[in-house]
């Protein structure tokens, strides 16, 4: 073994955060962007191609990023990470969990077949159902990229509003049960809750507000501390497991009757918003599960 990998595109504050977590522990990385990796069957004793270990392996991996690029590109990126997991490798987050995460209809599927409360959804390809959908809807409708993030390309539909054409939505129309939630931060704010899950144990929590109902950080909500404790950590703590993710960034909303339900779970989440909200940087907890020590919450 030859010491650890972070999966990056660029030395942001992030991966900054993360070496200086692990120089902390006396440990070293290399960053390496997963453009540049790719399989060296019958030319390397492992058959990969990994810059800067030749016919080692890593000691363990942490995917801070996955390129955007072709299908065909991604498809091998996520192979390298398959392969090395296969390998014996220890990767956070491996592919599985990064390709349920990144597909919000198997994340909603797999958080529902664990018994975790989750808003009503419906994926499908043909217009003109999901277009009956929106109207028989016993409220408004929330339309999802199927692969996005950040809280770009949501879409609120009330009955009888005209869903996008098909070319709009990649083919596909997720929808889900917008959730009215309670008014607890303000006379029109909206709130939700992000909890960030390492090794099993809820490290952090805020809740999100907004003048907006996408109470997303990089669309201008606000983030406040909340304490990662109780029945948000324990559902978030669920849902990363559900989705077998060793460390995740859960979005949960109250409903109007106050009960919690799962929005979503991120397997590369940031966290500069949740540092700026609690004061802590979950670049420790991270690279002290990842060089295997236990993470305590």
């Amino acid at each position: 073994m030859a010491g650890f990998v972070l999966f990056a595109e660029r030395v942001d504050w992030h991966t900054r955060s993360l070496l200086a977590a692990l120089k902390a522990r006396g440990a070293k990385a290399k960053v390496v962007s997963l453009k540049s990796c790719g399989f060296a069957v019958g030319e390397t004793a492992h058959g990969l191609l990994l810059p800067g270990f030749a016919e080692d392996l890593p000691e363990a991996c942490f995917v801070r990023s996955v390129p955007a690029g072709t299908l065909e590109q991604v498809t091998l990126r996520l192979g390298v990470l398959h392969a090395l997991r296969e390998l014996g490798v220890r990767v956070m987050n491996d592919a599985r969990a990064i390709e349920r995460c990144v597909d919000k209809s198997a994340t909603t599927f797999l958080l529902a077949r664990a018994g975790l409360p989750t808003p009503r959804t419906l994926v499908l390809e043909a217009r003109e159902t999901a277009q009956m959908l929106v109207d028989a809807a016993p409220g408004d409708s929330v339309l999802k990229p199927l692969f996005g993030a950040q809280g770009r390309g949501l879409a609120r539909l009330a009955p009888k509003a005209p869903v996008p054409e098909a070319e709009e939505v990649g083919g596909v129309y997720y929808l889900q049960d917008f959730v009215r939630a309670p008014q607890r931060a303000g006379i029109g704010m909206h709130e939700d809750f992000r909890v960030f899950v390492v090794g099993g144990r809820a490290q952090a929590a805020m809740a999100r507000r907004s003048s907006s109902w996408i109470t997303n950080i990089h669309q201008g909500a606000i983030g406040a501390p909340v304490p990662a404790e109780g029945q948000v950590a324990d559902l978030a703590v669920r849902a990363a497991a559900a989705v077998g993710a060793a460390y995740a960034g859960v979005d949960l909303i109250a409903d109007a009757e106050g009960r919690l339900m799962v929005l979503e779970v991120n397997s590369m989440p940031a966290w500069r918003g949740l540092f700026d909200a609690t004061g802590r940087n979950m670049a420790e907890p991270l690279m002290a599960h990842l060089v295997g020590e236990t993470v305590a919450a």
